[in-house]
């Protein structure tokens, strides 16, 4: 099976082409047909599926085919990083259509948006940027035909809700297509997909739980050690791209900059750095300029790099979810992936949720190659 088999027009498949896509992912084949058919979806599946083109292609196609002016189309997802992804995504499949993609959010001047969203046909949004300018009057949301709400867990988890609730007041109250794309689906999204979708169509790809094409491996240690024993595990490892996660921005900077220290080419992503930093971050990583980023979840959010071999839980995830969320990021487009965590005596029930979650227990590991003991007398509780 091919994109073909979709009957898109021709400047479309162009744009397929261009962004490389040849043969459709399981998500693609049973959503595409019944989103171009006009129904509203609810779609569970995680990062890496291919979701994206699940509603951009429809769009565009529809888009296309319609004659009404300004914003017809609205996406919107939790951070500027998935924002600007999605947005780029949207500008490849649909560079020879002629329709204009906008996106929208915080950390950058305002300005530029305003004359862009005067030209847009799509607009792609963090909720506070885009309830910004509909208080200043920059964006007319009311001929929205189609309403995306991607990542809908993690726009819950940043207590986006309320936000989403306000956009959805400027919307047009019928005849809008509603389509809704979380990896996992606790009560309140589905609450949420409740009371916007219509008939849903729901399509679900694998379980709320992470790829199969990922291995999992726990590494116990004391808190302190947690950097030494990083260390040895990057120079032990065979690596392409590696993400390392940390619960706190704070450490994330800290570890970005130990890293670097040690001789990796490393950087780090979150909250404290503007938008020309976190996106100087972001392309090095994509470029392979940086081989290690250091990012906090929130931070992450929107990283898409099909050749990340390793992810690294320096912290542990506070909820099963997270863990599902962060690993996504490895083991994408069928190719296979490690996630390493490292696991303290303070983790033992989250350890225990995520054996739930997986539906199987977690591989331990040490390294031979490293003295705990030795470490842990010589280093003690200043190597933290």
């Amino acid at each position: 099976m091919n994109f073909e088999t979709f009957s898109f027009p021709s400047n479309i498949l162009a744009g397929i082409s261009a962004a490389g896509y040849t043969i459709p992912t399981p998500i693609q084949i049973q959503a595409i047909p019944k989103v171009m058919q006009g129904c509203d979806l609810m779609g569970l599946a995680q990062t890496g599926t291919g979701k994206t083109a699940v509603y951009v292609l429809p769009i565009l196609h529809r888009l296309l085919h319609g004659k009404q002016r300004g914003v017809r189309a609205l996406v919107v997802a939790p951070t500027r990083e998935l924002a600007e992804q999605i947005h780029q995504d949207i500008e490849v499949l649909g560079s020879r259509t002629g329709l204009r993609s906008v996106a929208v959010y915080g950390g950058v001047g305002i300005q530029p948006q305003v004359a862009s969203l005067k030209k847009a046909d799509i607009v792609v949004a963090c909720p506070g940027r885009l309830l910004d300018h509909v208080s200043r009057r920059t964006v007319d949301l009311s001929n929205v035909e189609v309403l995306v709400l991607d990542e809908a867990d993690q726009m819950f988890d940043m207590g986006f809700l309320p936000d989403i609730r306000r956009i959805l007041t400027h919307l047009p109250p019928s005849n809008r297509q509603n389509l809704l794309f979380s990896a996992t689906m606790p009560a309140q999204i589905r609450r949420l997909a409740d009371q916007i979708l219509h008939n849903p169509i729901r399509v679900q790809v694998g379980h709320e739980a992470p790829a199969d094409t990922v291995n999992h491996v726990f590494y116990p240690v004391a808190r302190h050690l947690k950097t030494a024993l990083l260390l040895e595990l990057l120079g032990s490892t065979s690596t392409d791209a590696v993400l390392v996660f940390t619960r706190t921005k704070h450490r994330a900077k800290k570890l970005g900059v130990k890293l670097a220290k040690a001789g990796y080419r490393s950087t780090s992503l979150q909250g404290n750095l503007s938008q020309s930093q976190r996106q100087k971050a972001m392309d090095g990583f994509k470029s392979g300029k940086f081989q290690v980023l250091v990012a906090t979840d929130i931070a992450a959010r929107g990283i898409d790099v099909s050749n990340v071999s390793h992810v690294i839980n320096y912290d542990m995830p506070s909820t099963p979810e997270h863990y599902i969320h962060r690993i996504g990021r490895t083991g994408r487009a069928e190719r296979t992936g490690e996630a390493f965590t490292l696991i303290t005596d303070e983790d033992k029930q989250m350890i225990k949720a995520i054996h739930g979650t997986i539906g199987m227990p977690v591989e331990q590991r040490t390294l031979a190659t490293f003295d705990y003991q030795a470490l842990q007398q010589r280093v003690g509780n200043k190597s933290r």
